[in-house]
């Protein structure tokens, strides 16, 4: 969709701006009963997993200058990476709707307009932002940045002066849905999973595609665990996980309702842009051209009128429905790629690993049955890639591009 090459800052600037979104720090808020000590634990090793897995597949994309669908067709096949672009772009569409709705309903606690209407105000504004274009939006993407920064610091000191000290020097809990230590630990590793599909549209594009993959992930991997904490720690000790209030009793007013829409129109505005890059991929498996950018907006456009008319306040299937699909999507691309030395798609459909990842999802959802201490993410990886190695072993070989 963009012809010009982006910078590693630039790269570094869009990540951050993904990880500032209201639905990360509303997440968060699901680690309160464990504690802080423990939550904060969880956190972070759900984290180190999903973002392992983030780096490497923008690094398959960022080796081969492919972008994100490109990359999985390696693996797929040129059309084998068709269903996997039609769910991408469901879920990119689903994650506007959510991140929509989720920024309205804050929005509108702080400036009570009706969630509509904010639906409706923040999806004008990211339909500004996909149409004006990634490039062009490089210079205003910093300062928005900075400025975001700048307001998230200020949310987390009034989460910390205000808020209950006992509860965050005892590790305190707050009462509420249990969880357990790996189903947390599996909900830190689904954002950086659901990016998965994504990470290459940018970092592929980039000057310096290897080091725009490394600063990106570094940087969403970051932000993100900061917004998980800011949930929590506010659940644990401010006794809310409502933004808008805390903002409220902090004083911050129209700076706090700077922070919610714009952390939704910068997050949601990698959703669409990949988007219009998977819509363009789907073309091509028709033969046809498609304007990746008119996808974009048919998204932008979609999502917010679900956003609007559906309500979204428990997002935490939608998680593990896209852990459950692209955990073993990526597995069977890391095991070709470092194992089977596949660079390049020859195949129209490749069915051998289509039913290896089939295999893996099917896996996931088993796993979901069994409490396991590390989550089901990594156990699932790690066996669908060793399938897809044995799978490669026992099956004729000679078709394979082993080129470096």
């Amino acid at each position: 969709m963009e012809g010009n090459k982006t910078s590693v800052l630039s790269n570094g600037l869009i990540w951050f701006g993904a990880g500032v979104s209201m639905s990360e720090i509303l997440t968060g808020t699901y680690f309160a009963p464990l504690g802080m000590k423990t939550g904060l634990l969880a956190i972070l090793i759900g984290h180190v997993i999903g973002c392992i897995l983030l780096f490497l597949a923008g690094y398959l994309g960022a080796k081969t200058n492919n972008n994100a669908m490109e990359t999985v067709a390696v693996s797929f096949g040129r059309k084998g990476n068709l269903p996997f672009s039609i769910l991408n772009i469901l879920q990119l569409a689903g994650w506007l709707a959510i991140l929509n709705y989720d920024g309205a309903l804050a929005a509108n606690g702080i400036f009570s307009a009706g969630a509509g209407v904010w639906c409706a105000i923040i999806g004008v504004l990211l339909l500004v932002w996909v149409l004006v274009g990634l490039k062009r939006l490089e210079k205003i993407n910093m300062v928005a940045m900075t400025a975001l920064f700048l307001m998230t610091v200020a949310l987390c000191f009034v989460i910390v002066t205000k808020g209950n000290a006992g509860a965050f020097l005892n590790g305190g809990s707050v009462s509420g849905e249990t969880l357990s230590f790996g189903a947390a630990i599996e909900l830190a590793a689904s954002m950086p999973l659901s990016w998965i599909p994504v990470i290459s549209d940018y970092t592929s594009n980039s000057t310096k595609p290897v080091k725009a993959t490394t600063v990106s992930t570094i940087v969403y991997g970051l932000v993100s665990c900061w917004m998980y904490i800011i949930g929590m720690s506010a659940a644990i000790g401010m006794g809310t996980s409502d933004i808008a209030q805390i903002s409220l009793r902090a004083g911050l007013g129209v700076v706090g309702l700077l922070i919610i829409v714009f952390s939704t129109v910068t997050t949601n505005f990698l959703a669409a842009h990949s988007a219009g890059v998977s819509g363009e991929v789907v073309g091509e498996s028709f033969s046809k051209k498609i304007n990746g950018k008119y996808i974009s907006v048919v998204v932008v456009i979609v999502g917010t009128i679900a956003a609007i008319l559906y309500p979204m306040d428990n997002i935490e299937e939608f998680l593990y429905l896209i852990n459950s699909v692209f955990a073993p999507m990526i597995a069977v691309m890391i095991a070709d790629f470092f194992f089977n030395k596949k660079r390049r798609a020859v195949k129209e459909w490749d069915w051998a690993n289509l039913a290896v990842w089939l295999i893996g999802l099917i896996l996931y959802r088993a796993l979901m049955h069994v409490d396991i201490i590390i989550g089901y993410t990594l156990p699932d990886i790690v066996i669908t890639a060793v399938l897809c190695m044995v799978v490669h072993r026992i099956l004729p070989q000679n078709h394979l591009d082993k080129a470096i």
